[in-house]
């Protein structure tokens, strides 16, 4: 039996090998908005931080349909993390990084598993940092344990649907099932392709990212009315509320952007005292048009 099995494994391998490549090729038409300051980014990002990133692949054009957003992958900034726990891979980030084995992100990719990358490796693409607010540092250890504790683990694709999937025509999927696009097949690849290692991580703190949040009355709505409801919540003696946790495999990149839980942040960063705007020199071109003249606001005679 094994010796008909085994010509199929090796198919299915090869098959799925063609399906990473093709993914993760890099797209001609990628644009890049503005320029990242390196020595910035080491200055300004803190342990704990969640990067996104403006992803270049085909599969990033897809997740990024998927779910309305720009952001298509996500990283967990570590900084020395591994060499100030002596970690057993601190000494190899030491001699493929150099100094940059002190600026570390930990980060999920589809063709290598979970590895430690340089943070400026994405120093040409766009990103945004999502601060988690008020996270205790016993917490921030926790969630360094998760995330360290999956270095060097490759994930099993099992099953070739779970990539075959990104090059179905996304456009056709309803709105309110592209979230779930993600999330089916054997799941795996999921792990690897979204957030789910992140929100597994913050979720062994209890640190919420999406949660579904209700009242403990939200069944019973109409005890009070609107006006009552509105003043006990308003005065802080409102009713108290339910988190439930979302499923890691449903979380995306997009939702630490809109997570009220996460301070946004975003690179290049400007000192706000400084930004003038009418100092800024326009690039004259012949082929731009030229803005429309104001409307006339219409007014009428009472």
């Amino acid at each position: 039996m094994r010796f008909f099995l085994h010509p199929w494994h090796a198919a299915r391998q090869f098959i799925i090998r063609q399906l990473i490549r093709l993914l993760t090729k890099p797209l001609k038409s990628y644009t890049f908005r503005f320029p990242n300051d390196l020595a910035a980014l080491k200055r300004h990002l803190k342990k704990g931080d969640v990067i996104l990133v403006e992803g270049e692949q085909r599969i990033s054009e897809v997740v990024k349909y998927l779910t309305q957003s720009s952001w298509s992958h996500s990283a967990i900034y570590i900084g020395d993390e591994l060499i100030r726990r002596r970690h057993p891979q601190a000494e190899q980030a030491r001699l493929e990084f150099g100094d940059e084995a002190n600026y570390l992100l930990v980060e999920a990719l589809v063709e290598e598993g979970v590895v430690c990358s340089p943070l400026s490796k994405y120093l040409n693409f766009n990103l945004r940092v999502c601060r988690p607010y008020n996270l205790r540092k016993d917490h921030l250890q926790v969630i360094f344990d998760e995330v360290i504790s999956q270095l060097g683990h490759t994930y099993d694709l099992r099953n070739a649907f779970d990539l075959a999937r990104y090059f179905l025509p996304v456009s056709l999927v309803p709105r309110r099932f592209r979230r779930k696009a993600l999330q089916f097949g054997s799941g795996l690849p999921t792990q690897v392709m979204c957030s789910s290692m992140l929100a597994v991580a913050f979720g062994r703190v209890g640190f919420p990212i999406v949660p579904r949040v209700a009242p403990h009355d939200y069944n019973e709505p109409q005890r009070s009315s609107f006006l009552r409801r509105f003043l006990q919540l308003a005065s802080g003696s409102g009713p108290s509320f339910i988190f439930r946790r979302s499923s890691p495999t449903l979380v995306t990149p997009r939702d630490f952007d809109l997570s009220p839980y996460f301070e946004v942040v975003k690179f290049p960063v400007l000192d706000p005292s400084r930004v003038d705007y009418r100092k800024i020199v326009w690039a004259e071109d012949e082929e731009e048009q030229p803005l429309p003249p104001p409307r006339a606001v219409a007014t009428t005679r009472s």
